[in-house]
């Protein structure tokens, strides 16, 4: 099959933001990241030698100058070193490994150097998306003029809504070329008459670079499953959160919060943190409990919330967005980041539930193996070795 992705820059700007404090922070840490499918595909088979061969085609994905030179001018928290080893990064094939059960159920984990193995999240799930979608026959059956239609529909009521927006699709697109549309007409768009909303830009450094908006992107919850087992539950946020600000000179400042649920992060934000960083990002529980929370978390601290932006991430659709910004009324600066709604949200489709998560870690190649897990607010998005998740839940009771 034809080569997926072709792009080294076809990936989620939180990558390149994440291997840069991997690389300043835990250098020579090992992980090992593990494939989960929410929704108990079963994948064709032979699907597990078609995903083998898009990872093999990866050796042949470097940056360019061009995207070296666009990531130079739009990311300047990052250094001009980190771009010479950008320059000299290979995709290593051998990090991946890849079976296929007699049912269908694919497993998939990655292995390696935190600082080389970050690099897979992004192109295996957008390849996993694809594949799927194209052996499903979605692509086949896809009407381009109707979904672009459809899309320029979608993109007035989110701009004439008033919302604050961006793309963050790339994990779950129906396909590249579906993902080009609607950066492209979001921009037509947003662009063709004055609107209350605004477009933020895209996750995508590639897309962003292709049509001239913003790459949108900070950190992930791997950082914090990470320094949990350095730092412990009750400290790993508050650590996280000044490593990562020294590490961005104060840059990067909207931070996901959630890792291990809402209680123990705003059990001891400090006001130092909470004035460094302009903002939060909540990516589970109900929203407006969120909100309530966050507001007067800090309205405690001598804080205006109103100065302070909340990007909404979980699992959106226009409707939902709407409904919290008019909820929010001003009283937090509120965006959006919308992803399967906008890249693969097409007609006669069913989006992949599918993340790739951190599971083991070690701080050097002589230390010993931990379990990463993720409690978040939702019970749904708990993932992990079961026991610790028990245990680390009963002690944030």
């Amino acid at each position: 099959m034809r080569q997926l992705i072709t792009h080294f820059t076809d990936n989620d700007l939180y990558t390149f933001t994440c291997q840069y404090y991997v690389m300043k922070t835990y250098p020579r840490a090992e992980v090992e990241y593990t494939f989960i499918d929410r929704n108990s595909t079963v994948y064709p088979q032979g699907f597990a030698e078609l995903l083998r061969e898009q990872v093999e085609y990866m050796r042949s994905v470097v940056i360019t100058d061009e995207e070296i030179r666009y990531m130079t001018d739009h990311c300047v928290y990052l250094p001009l070193w980190y771009f010479t080893f950008l320059k000299g990064y290979r995709f290593n094939p051998a990090e991946v490994d890849i079976e296929q059960d007699a049912e269908g159920h694919l497993q998939i984990s990655v292995h390696g150097k935190w600082f080389s193995t970050i690099m897979w999240e992004m192109p295996l799930l957008s390849c996993i998306s694809e594949l799927m979608h194209i052996l499903r026959g979605d692509l086949d059956r896809y009407d381009a003029a109707l979904e672009e239609q459809r899309t320029r529909e979608k993109m007035e009521s989110i701009f004439g809504g008033g919302l604050i927006l961006g793309d963050m699709g790339t994990r779950r697109r129906l396909s590249y070329a579906h993902q080009d549309m609607v950066i492209r007409v979001m921009k037509e768009v947003y662009e063709s008459r004055p609107w209350p909303g605004k477009l933020t830009g895209t996750s995508n450094v590639w897309f962003a670079m292709k049509y001239g908006v913003s790459p949108l992107g900070t950190m992930s919850h791997q950082l914090i499953s990470f320094e949990e087992n350095v730092s412990g539950v009750f400290e790993a946020n508050y650590n996280v959160m000044k490593k990562f600000s020294d590490v961005f000179d104060g840059d990067n400042g909207i931070f996901l919060y959630d890792c291990f649920g809402d209680k123990v992060f705003f059990s001891n934000l400090s006001k130092r943190m909470a004035m460094m960083y302009k903002g939060l990002r909540v990516d589970s529980g109900k929203e407006e409990e969120q909100i309530e929370l966050i507001i007067s978390k800090y309205k405690s601290l001598g804080i205006d919330p109103a100065t302070k932006q909340v990007v909404f991430s979980n699992g959106l659709n226009i409707e939902r967005a709407l409904e919290i910004h008019r909820y929010c009324a001003g009283r937090v600066q509120d965006s959006y980041g919308v992803g399967t709604f906008l890249t693969c949200d097409v007609t006669g489709c069913q989006p992949m539930n599918i993340v790739i998560k951190l599971t083991k870690c070690r701080i050097t190649e002589l230390r010993e193996w931990h379990d990463c897990v993720k409690l978040s607010c939702d019970l749904t998005k708990t993932l992990g070795n079961k026991a610790k998740c028990d245990y680390l839940a009963s002690l944030l009771k």
